[in-house]
Order: C-alpha cells, then sequence, then structure tokens
C-alpha cells in the first residue's frame, strides 16, 4: 500500500508540471499573436549629441584646422566624426527613416547623377587601423579626394579644400604635419603611413653662417693689416696650398676686379659649391621614375637643410652660367686669346657648353611636370640631324623614345659623361694660365710693372668668395628651386612646353621655321664661330693686352656683343607669357 501510495503522488506530481509547461507556452503563443504586424523595438543607446558640434575656430588656423570645419560641413555624414565610417554606432546619431542609406530614395539605384554609389558593405574609415591602405603618400590621396569627393557633386572641391582635408584626416589617423602646408610639389614626400618629423626653419642657422663669414672677412682684414705693419721692409710670410696656386708675383693693373671682374674665381667657387652641394644629394636623390621626383621633395621637406642644400645647388648651377658667360665675353673684349693663350680660350669655351650641358641634363633629372621641353623637344631635336639624327638620339636617351631608361641615360650623363669631364677641364684651364705666362698683360720691363703679391691676390679672391657666397646664400634662402608634380610613364609626354631660361632663345627660334636649320645648326654655328675668332679674326697686339676694347680685335669684339645680344634679346621675348 504504501509503495502504490507513493508512486502515485508521483505521477500526479509530473503530469501537473506538464500542464504548468502546457499552459505556458498557451500563453506564449497567445501573446506573440496579439503582437504580430506591430513593428518591434529594439532599445537604441543614447548617442553623445554633442559630437555633432561644428569644430572649433582657430586663429590662425593650419591647414587641418581649415580642413577639419570642410570636414565637418561635407564629410562627417558618410565618414564619421572620427573618421570611423558609416557604423552601426554612428548611424545612431541619425534620423530613423536616414539609418538605411541604400533603401530607395536614399542613396540606393537613383543616387544623383556625378557622384557614386555609396558600397552596401559600408562607407570605408579614413582614421584607425587599416584606413587608408590603398595610398601610400598625400598627393595620391589629395588626387583621390579631388576627383571623387564629396558625395554629389564629384570633383566639386577646389584644390586648396582637397588639401586641407588631406591635412586634417592625417590628423585624425594622429599625423599631423606640424608646420608644412601641404602643396603638389612636397605632397609625394609624406607618406600616409608613417609619422615624419619636418625640419624647422633653416633661415636661422644661414644668417648665423652669414654673420661668420662677415667676421672672418673683417678678422682676415685686421689679419692683413697686420702683416703689412710687421713686415715692412721683411720677406712676405710663408705661403700655404692655396698661394702656391698663383704666380709670385702679379700685374696690380690686371689684378684689379674692373679688368678681370673676378669672373674666372668666382666660376671656380660656384663650381666647388655644385660639387659639394652635388654630392649631399646623392646620399637621397633615387634615379628611377618611381623615385625621382619624390626623393627630390624628400629632400627639399623632410631632410634637415635640405632645402636650402638644393637651392645652393640649383642657384650656383645658374650663377656658374652667367658668370662663366662674363668671363669668356671678358677676354674677347680684352683681346686677352691671342697667342699663345688660343689654345686655352677654347677650353674656356668648350666648359661654357659643358656646363650648358650639365644644367640641361640636372634639369631632367627632376623629373616631374616641368621638364616636358627638355625631355621631348629638347631630345627630339637631335633627330632632325641628317643621317646621324636617330641614332644620337637613341645614344643620348637610351631609347626610341623617352621612359624609365632615359632618366638613368641622363643620370650617368650628369655625373660622368658631364662633371667628371668638366672637371678636368677646368684643372687644365687653370693649369695653362700658369704655363701661358699668367694673365694677358702688356710686354713692359719688370722695373716698370708695378705688382701685387699672391698675398694680396687671395685676399682679394676670398673677399670676393665671401661676398659671393653671401648673395647665394640670399638667392637660395628667398627664391626656391623649381620643382612641380612628379611625372608617370603615363603623363610622360605631357606637361609645360617651357625650355629652361638658358635654353629659351632657341626654343623662340624653333617658333621662326625649320627646327634642325633654327634649333640645331644656327647654335652649332655660334659656337663655331665663337671657337674660331682666335684663329680667323684679326688678333689684339702684344702691347695692347692688359685693357678692355683694344684696337686690334674690334671686329671679333662686334662680333660677339651683337650674338650676345640677339641672344638676350630672344630670351627675354621667350621667357614673357603667351
Amino acid at each position: 500500500m504504501y509503495n502504490f501510495t507513493n508512486m502515485s503522488r508521483s505521477v500526479a506530481f509530473i503530469v501537473s508540471m506538464i500542464l504548468v509547461m502546457m499552459g505556458f507556452f498557451s500563453a506564449s503563443t497567445l501573446v506573440n499573436a496579439s503582437l504580430a504586424g506591430q513593428p518591434s523595438i529594439t532599445p537604441t543607446p543614447t548617442f553623445d549629441k554633442s559630437r555633432l558640434d561644428p569644430q572649433p575656430t582657430v586663429f590662425p588656423p593650419s591647414q587641418a584646422d581649415i580642413g577639419a570645419q570642410t570636414y565637418w560641413g561635407m564629410c562627417i555624414d558618410c565618414h564619421g566624426d572620427r573618421g570611423q565610417g558609416l557604423t552601426e554606432e554612428w548611424k545612431g546619431s541619425f534620423a530613423l527613416e536616414d539609418r538605411d542609406c541604400w533603401a530607395s530614395g536614399c542613396h540606393g539605384e537613383d543616387f544623383p547623377k556625378n557622384s557614386f554609389a555609396i558600397p552596401t558593405t559600408g562607407v570605408p574609415a579614413v582614421a584607425g587601423l587599416g584606413a587608408l591602405a590603398r595610398f601610400s603618400n598625400a598627393l595620391e590621396l589629395w588626387e583621390f579626394i579631388r576627383e571623387f569627393m564629396p558625395l554629389f557633386p564629384a570633383g566639386s572641391l577646389t584644390d586648396e579644400e582637397a588639401w586641407s582635408l588631406v591635412g586634417y584626416v592625417m590628423r585624425l589617423n594622429e599625423r599631423p604635419l606640424v608646420g608644412l602646408t601641404l602643396t603638389v610639389v612636397n605632397a609625394a614626400a609624406i607618406p600616409v603611413h608613417h609619422n615624419v618629423s619636418i625640419p624647422g626653419s633653416e633661415v636661422p642657422s644661414a644668417l648665423v653662417f652669414s654673420a661668420v663669414l662677415i667676421l672672418a672677412v673683417i678678422g682676415m682684414g685686421m689679419r692683413t693689416r697686420r702683416h703689412r705693419n710687421l713686415n715692412r721692409g721683411q720677406h712676405p710670410p710663408r705661403a700655404n696650398f692655396f698661394h702656391h696656386l698663383h704666380p709670385v708675383l702679379i700685374p696690380e693693373a690686371q689684378a684689379r676686379f674692373r679688368y678681370t671682374l673676378g669672373a674666372g674665381g668666382l666660376a671656380i667657387f660656384f663650381s666647388l659649391v655644385l660639387l659639394i652641394t652635388g654630392l649631399l644629394e646623392t646620399y637621397y636623390y633615387i634615379p628611377t621614375p618611381e623615385r625621382a621626383a619624390i626623393s627630390i621633395q624628400t629632400i627639399t621637406t623632410l631632410v634637415p637643410f635640405g632645402n636650402l642644400t638644393r637651392n645652393l645647388h640649383y642657384w650656383a648651377a645658374q650663377f656658374l652660367v652667367i658668370v662663366t658667360t662674363i668671363h669668356l665675353m671678358r677676354v674677347i673684349l680684352t683681346g686677352a686669346y691671342a697667342p699663345p693663350r688660343r689654345f686655352n680660350y677654347l677650353l674656356g669655351l668648350g666648359l661654357l657648353v659643358l656646363i650648358l650641358l650639365l644644367n640641361f641634363t640636372g634639369y631632367v633629372l627632376r623629373w616631374d611636370a616641368g621638364i616636358h621641353w627638355a625631355l621631348v623637344v629638347g631630345t627630339n631635336l637631335l633627330k632632325t640631324i641628317p643621317w646621324i639624327g636617330t641614332g644620337i638620339y637613341q645614344f643620348v636617351i637610351g631609347g626610341d623614345a623617352p621612359g624609365s631608361f632615359t632618366l638613368t641615360r641622363f643620370y650617368a650623363w650628369h655625373i660622368f659623361g658631364l662633371a667628371l669631364v668638366s672637371a678636368f677641364l677646368i684643372g687644365w684651364h687653370a693649369f695653362r694660365v700658369r704655363r701661358d705666362g699668367g694673365i694677358a698683360r702688356p710686354s713692359l720691363p719688370a722695373k716698370d710693372m708695378k705688382r701685387i703679391t699672391r698675398f694680396e691676390l687671395v685676399r682679394r679672391e676670398v673677399l670676393g668668395i665671401v661676398v659671393a657666397g653671401l648673395v647665394l646664400l640670399l638667392f637660395s634662402l628667398v627664391f626656391p628651386a623649381p620643382i612641380k608634380r612628379p611625372i608617370s610613364e603615363t603623363n610622360i609626354l605631357l606637361g609645360d612646353s617651357q625650355a629652361p631660361w638658358f635654353f629659351l632663345w632657341v626654343q623662340q627660334l624653333l617658333n621662326w621655321g625649320d627646327p634642325f636649320m633654327l634649333g640645331v645648326l644656327i647654335p652649332v654655328l655660334v659656337v663655331v664661330f665663337l671657337g674660331l675668332i682666335p684663329y680667323a679674326l684679326p688678333n689684339a697686339g702684344q702691347d695692347e693686352l692688359g685693357r678692355w676694347f683694344v684696337r686690334g680685335n674690334r671686329l671679333a669684339q662686334g662680333l660677339a656683343v651683337l650674338i650676345l645680344l640677339l641672344i638676350l634679346i630672344l630670351t627675354v621675348v621667350g621667357s614673357l607669357p603667351g
């Protein structure tokens, strides 16, 4: 009886539990049925509306500060207030009807023309881990923003607005560019995914260096005066290496600045500046089409004193062309090429040609959008030479048309084919000056000729070098060397068709007729004529040397001045806009 009663109670308990559970599920079904057709309510986390407040104004605003305002007005809806993209959390700031941005009537199939379809996978983030993976530098990011942003109408941003957005996006990624304004001439050097350190201003250091040079000149002058007082009537002080590069005694009249213009010494000085700055640039310059222009932007933007070094290199090259031309004209106008100096005159003329070619090849090594004339028009002139033009053209540029191999070829020409040869000729030219008896002067008895010592000549040369160095430094600080956006294989034949200033006269001649006659033959004839002056035209007499505008070579003087004036006029006309 006892076991039967316990069993009955257990069965009753189990049946009761089954009935309770059936009732619970029945109730749940009725409740769900009663709610059928009604929208479900999902709790939405509270969104901090202060995140939608406008960006604070900053004065004076940096490029990134301006970009923050532009981003808030145009980009924040899709890309988020922190660059996080169109996340579910960011959609919490939208009205309910705007949270599905791919529904018809929003940005689905009827998105505006001149726009783009928002990807259904979500708008990508512009800040944070993995963002901007498709871009390697700030220039690529700017080009994309400039062409495809904002949503409507695409491409409506100005260049400045796009640059400010790039600066702000870099700040969002914790890579602020403090002290740098992005432009097409430096953005390719700024990596998107790495922090960079922007060097400080070069001006204070350059001013200190200038002050040191000025004090050195003052000290040298005081030291020279003291030596004069101490050594009057005694033997001169012991000569050093630089003194031994000069004759022991130099004619006073022909050592004056108004006779020599200091052109020969300045040419050597600017050549040394080119050598030193060029060697420094080779540590960073990469002679490949993909990296050449970017490496120059890196030198200019990121390397400490790199901008100053590049500007010094550029302006030294331009001044070298000018002073070498002045030196050549001084020799002609004073008749100083008379025998036995005719061969040395040819060496000097050859150096001028090499200097122009060095400038030309260095111009191409920039590999940016501004070298179009040199790369295309200038080199194509070689093709116009009858019979051998095509072969010379291929030898010079390394192929049938400008391409990646052209940069390598011009780099080799610049350093090995021209710079080394020029250095050799400069040494040979200086040696021949001593070998031919020093500077040209009339043949007078030694007792009738006033002379100065080489110590005085070196002092004058150092003074001239310091003044020229200060002028070069000033130009380098105020006027930056030209640079434009990098070129690629796709736009290598496009760009500015302006020739470098020293070939503007050739460009102007090309506007008037046959390219071979005017662009090749005439320049060659000019050089040939100048080379034949000592051999084909009357020379100055020995007693006429040492002064300006001697009678013996008036014909050579007149023709040389006429050629120079024509070149100057054509250069000025070629530089005028339009």
